[in-house]
């Protein structure tokens, strides 16, 4: 048996990294997954590792609230049902003092997050039941901050922000909403994102990180994705508006 037997997630974000390490572990412990993203051919190389029947993908923006509705209607036509939300789907923005920062980057970097989350909650709140479970992936930023990422540490925030208000909406319906804070995680999001911050090389940035994190180095995508299945199970049945800090230390 496994701990999530017959249950469907769907995961945005789902092509690569933290989304598609998540959906594997899922798949893994009994869960039909729906893969949503951009990356089309990625999405379909992705589906087509799970099995007949286990995966479908549906390529959507997740700021465009009529494509983010279409995809949920598509998994809902193959599947029946929704029972897990990973709201995963995020862009990095640019490393800049404030007043450098470029306006229209701040406005993007908001409306993936931000937005993104609000319309993936909005399209799948009505098809989740008693017992739902949606997360999301919010990061140690989203709890702390640093100079030079006002948009992405803003829009990190502001999901805190909307995680508790859908907690507090959807606690009388039985569904529980929480979001994760990862830390530096061995991804090519952060190996961007952190080349960005440095001016390094990928692999001297990532060891300017690891002397940031008291653990000493980065999370690999299985370790975050295991966060995200326990706050999908029933393990976590009494967890609602919780922030998990899953940073190797960073936040404390």
């Amino acid at each position: 048996m496994g701990r999530l037997d017959g249950k469907v997630a769907l995961i945005t974000g789902g092509e690569s990294g933290i989304g598609l390490a998540t959906a594997r572990l899922f798949a893994a412990e009994g869960a039909f997954v729906h893969l949503v993203g951009l990356d089309g051919a990625a999405l379909r190389e992705a589906a087509a590792s799970f099995g007949a029947g286990r995966c479908v993908a549906s390529v959507a923006d997740v700021t465009s609230g009529a494509q983010v509705a279409a995809a949920v209607q598509e998994g809902l036509a193959q599947f029946g049902r929704l029972d897990v939300v990973f709201s995963n789907a995020g862009i990095s923005g640019e490393v800049a003092a404030i007043e450098d920062y470029p306006e229209e980057v701040f406005r993007r970097v908001l409306e993936v997050h931000a937005v993104g989350a609000f319309l993936v909650l909005k399209h799948t709140f009505p098809h989740l039941g008693p017992g739902a479970s949606v997360i999301i992936n919010s990061s140690v930023v989203g709890l702390t901050a640093d100079p030079g990422i006002s948009g992405y540490a803003t829009a990190k925030h502001a999901q805190v922000g909307l995680m508790r208000v859908a907690a507090r909406e959807a606690a009388a319906r039985g569904i529980r909403v929480n979001s994760i804070h990862p830390g530096p995680t061995d991804t090519p999001f952060m190996h961007r994102l952190e080349t960005a911050a440095t001016g390094e090389s990928a692999e001297r940035a990532a060891k300017v990180f690891d002397a940031e994190i008291p653990l000493g180095r980065h999370a690999t995508p299985e370790e975050i994705a295991r966060t995200v299945l326990y706050l999908a199970g029933d393990e976590s049945s009494f967890t609602t508006g919780a922030t998990i800090a899953v940073d190797g230390g960073m936040s404390v």
